[in-house]
């Protein structure tokens, strides 16, 4: 008997010991998880091997397998690649593997390990891959090369690097003429607008290898290239010359304005040249404070079958701006299909047809309604405009049924969710937001379903993850959740915050959704930090002006400090500009001597300046 008490005595002891004992191990692989991730920023191959052993069977050990192969891909052999794929199968970080090794494999020109491989390539969403896989699809005539080449072309237009896959098949459908010397200039003007000379020097290099060296020259002092020529009689020179114009136009928007007034050019930039220029500059203008109105004059010096198709949106705009329809009317005539059937330019074609009667009042209102009608099923801003335009009432849409018990025990059951889950805990936000992503969307045929959707969203939502949490919900098609849509946490806080100094919760609560999708610890490019996205130089004068006293720059990580700070700045804009809610939004984001510029500028419907900021 006595043995028995003894026995079930120590029972509970047990029960603890043991609870603490995998509580330490669990600590000490989360420890060395996040020294894995050090390493692998660092790129320090053998310490990740040491401690790869160490996170066997953790949740997470999928992440350590591909940070520990990914640092030596380019040296371990296709059955070591193969063997850690197999080890981590089913979770995100396969396809991310197999996603780098099909890239190296494709710089290493190994195609037969690359077309064995790229049919298990779930995301199948890397350009550069697929830019390789069209040129074999080509070469093996397993696809027309002249579709292959305008997909490659689309792809590589969108690269915004000099990476090898796209320009790698770009110089095959060049050398085989499926690409044009023209598509190969357009592509170096793109990458001059953007001011990425590499980008450019690499197009110009496929054509003429001795003019790339002139693309850094042209990039550093565009007005010195123009002013050493006189002539551009040869199709390079005047490409090269349109490129110096561009980047002038960067860098000197009058200058650029000047150099196209030259009689030189004039005379020997072709027509596509200057109206592309001329578009370019239009854009500008359009794009800079004080220049809107003279915009439309320059995008006049062109033609508009010519120009790029962000051309011609900024014309519409500029259109839009000075009430000028026919303008509006005509950019929107002049773009692709696609792009003219993007529910914008659908709105402001039918916009333009009604203000301009054309052929007559009624004809113009009958097919504007049309046009209207064509767009108003959906949710987005240009949709609601049109269903306003009709007549309809904008409403929110009905909310559909919460997640059963067994749609929320199956998206727990979810190990990709779990595997993001644990990430986000463990401070792998990265990492979790990429698992999460994977997971809604490739882990099965098509992605989730949307009450999986649902379900993986609310799942979101309680764990306070509340970036996937509207991410996931923003995805369902057949109905919306609006609270998953546009949660409000942190409500004691904000609430009291915003009634304390007279803002609306829900203009608060809008633009915190907008910034950071309520993520406490976003930081920005620039600098920005916190759920309000505030500036270091805005916080510390925002705290003087609120008197906040021993403010530190550390501070503004908090979120409290954050919510108080934010939205201090938030009601000082809404003051200084009259009480104005769009355009103190603006200010808070673009800064308010921009918005006190617009202010000055004229009287704009709300949607036209929109468009137009």
């Amino acid at each position: 008997m006595y043995r028995v008490i003894v026995k079930r005595g120590l029972l509970p002891i047990m029960a603890v010991l043991l609870a603490q004992g995998a509580a330490w191990a669990q600590a000490a692989a989360d420890a060395t998880l996040l020294e894995m991730r050090e390493a692998f920023r660092r790129n320090q191959s053998a310490q990740l091997s040491i401690l790869l052993p160490r996170v066997q069977g953790h949740l997470l050990e999928p992440i350590a397998v591909y940070w520990e192969m990914k640092s030596r891909l380019e040296t371990a052999s296709p059955r070591e690649v193969r063997q850690a794929m197999a080890r981590i199968a089913g979770s995100y970080w396969e396809d991310r593997l197999r996603n780098d090794w099909l890239l190296a494999l494709g710089k290493q020109r190994d195609w037969s390990n690359f077309e064995a491989e790229l049919p298990h390539f779930r995301m199948n969403d890397d350009r550069q891959v697929q830019c390789y896989a069209l040129m074999l699809d080509a070469a093996a005539r397993r696809r027309p090369a002249d579709e292959a080449a305008r997909q490659v072309f689309e792809r590589w237009q969108a690269q915004r690097e000099a990476e090898d896959g796209c320009s790698t098949a770009a110089k095959a459908f060049l050398d085989s003429h499926h690409l044009s010397n023209e598509q190969v200039w357009q592509r170096a003007r793109l990458a001059m607008e953007a001011n990425r000379p590499a980008v450019a020097a690499q197009a110009v290099a496929m054509l003429s290898p001795e003019s790339a060296a002139l693309v850094d020259a042209i990039s550093a002092n565009p007005a010195r290239y123009l002013d050493d020529k006189f002539t551009a009689f040869r199709h390079r020179t005047k490409e090269l010359v349109t490129l110096a114009i561009i980047r002038l136009a960067s860098v000197d928007l009058s200058a650029a304005v000047r150099e196209m007034d030259l009689t030189r050019w004039k005379a020997q930039l072709t027509m596509e040249e200057r109206s592309w220029l001329w578009g370019l500059i239009g854009k500008r203008m359009a794009q800079t404070t004080g220049l809107q109105d003279q915009a439309l004059t320059a995008f006049a010096n062109g033609q508009d079958r010519y120009m790029h198709a962000d051309h011609l949106a900024w014309k519409a705009r500029a259109g839009m701006r000075a009430g000028a329809w026919g303008h509006v009317r005509d950019a929107i005539a002049a773009m692709d299909e696609a792009q003219r059937q993007e529910p914008v330019w659908v709105y402001w074609r039918a916009r333009a047809m009604q203000a301009l009667h054309e052929p007559d009042e009624l004809t113009a209102h009958i097919v504007a309604s049309g046009l209207y009608r064509s767009i108003a099923g959906g949710v987005g801003f240009y949709e609601q405009l049109a269903r306003e335009a009709l007549g309809q009432p904008v409403t929110a849409p009905p909310a559909p049924l919460p997640p059963t018990p067994q749609e929320m025990a199956e998206a727990q059951a979810q190990p990709g969710l779990q595997r993001a889950m644990a990430a986000f805990r463990l401070g792998l936000r990265s990492e979790g937001v990429r698992e999460w992503n994977y997971t809604i969307n490739h882990q099965t045929l098509g992605g989730m379903g949307d009450r999986e959707l649902l379900a993986a969203a609310a799942l979101a939502c309680q764990q306070e993850i509340w970036d996937r949490c509207i991410n996931t919900s923003d995805r369902t098609r057949g109905f919306q959740d609006v609270s998953q849509r546009f949660p409000m946490p942190y409500r004691p806080q904000v609430i009291k915050r915003s009634g304390d100094i007279g803002l609306d919760p829900a203009y608060v609560y809008g633009l915190i959704r907008q910034e950071s999708r309520f993520i406490t610890d976003a930081r920005s490019g620039v600098g920005a930090s916190g759920l309000m996205q505030v500036m270091p130089a805005t916080a510390r004068w925002t705290a003087r002006k609120i008197g906040l006293v021993d403010f530190k720059p550390y501070q503004i990580q908090e979120r409290d400090t954050n919510i108080l700070i934010g939205t201090a700045y938030l009601k000082l804009a809404l003051d200084d500009l009259d009480g104005s809610m769009p355009l103190a939004a603006a200010a808070y984001n673009a800064g308010p001597a921009r918005a006190r510029a617009w202010r000055q500028g004229p009287v704009l419907a709300g949607e036209v300046w929109t468009e137009n900021i």
